[in-house]
């Protein structure tokens, strides 16, 4: 089969199309026919050598994909060949075929194409898992999201706001805001020419957000905290803005906040 090999880490011309061994399943997974997969940060990293794939997961890039089954592994009992599906995968989805625990493969959600269908696995399966599962929100509590109009932050507001819940965003332009605003965002937020913690405290009778969803990182631990609610939860995705900082140990106690973080492969646990 065909798929993108990673020759040496860099820049997008590291990337290659080469003839490569053809992928087995296991008696656990079903192979997949690609038929489209997404670009995700941890792909460029990985493409940059800065995010070597768990052990024993494929070496080449893509950790979603949408397809076809054409394999089924013995002890595969929900999914058959034909049936069109897309994955949360740990590699491999810049490849003709992709072996894939069963676990981690989903339907189609009716009314998506088969092509689009590819850049749902990976921000489905953030936000819920990370927002809802972890971090517990819930109708009629209070939710930002940085970075809204990325696509953790689009499906965050769709899903949060299906979930009744009052949804904040920042973005670096109106543009940015308009996008979010049109998908359900309540309260928008332009960080370059105002200060999201004073905007949030106004919004909210100087209470604070309940759940926060970050890729940012340093620059935003301490606003963060500022702008959080009593009993507030803080969920950290990246650092991308930098990965050291000082915090003011009191306003954690006092608030009570849980801070909790995650890498994208761990996400496979969740699947």
């Amino acid at each position: 089969m065909k798929a993108v090999v990673i020759t040496t880490p860099g820049g997008p011309e590291v990337l290659q199309l080469q003839e490569v061994e053809d992928t087995q399943i296991n008696e656990d997974e079903v192979l997949i026919k690609v038929e489209a997969t997404a670009l995700n940060r941890a792909d460029t990293f990985q493409r940059q050598g800065k995010y070597p794939p768990p052990k024993g997961a494929s070496p080449y890039p893509g950790l979603e994909c949408s397809g076809t089954i054409v394999a089924v592994g013995k002890n595969v009992s929900r999914w058959k060949i034909g049936d069109q599906v897309c994955a949360l995968l740990s590699g491999g989805g810049y490849a003709e075929k992709v072996a894939v625990p069963a676990g981690q493969v989903l339907p189609v959600p009716q009314g998506v194409s088969l092509k689009d269908a590819a850049a749902l696995p990976e921000v489905a399966c953030t936000v819920w898992s990370t927002v809802f599962m972890m971090s517990r929100l819930s109708a009629g509590e209070t939710f930002m999201v940085h970075g809204g109009s990325s696509g953790i932050g689009t499906f965050a507001i769709q899903i949060a706001k299906h979930q009744g819940v009052k949804v904040f965003v920042t973005a670096g332009s109106e543009e940015k805001l308009a996008v979010c605003k049109d998908l359900g965002a309540d309260v928008c937020i332009n960080y370059k020419t105002e200060d999201f913690v004073a905007r949030v405290k106004e919004e909210t009778g100087g209470k604070g957000v309940d759940v926060i969803l970050d890729s940012v990182g340093a620059p935003y631990f301490q606003k963060n905290v500022d702008s959080l609610n009593i009993d507030g939860r803080l969920f950290l995705l990246g650092f991308m803005g930098g990965a050291v900082t000082q915090v003011n140990l009191a306003s954690l106690f006092a608030k009570r906040i849980t801070v909790q973080g995650i890498t994208i492969s761990h996400l496979l646990y969740w699947a």
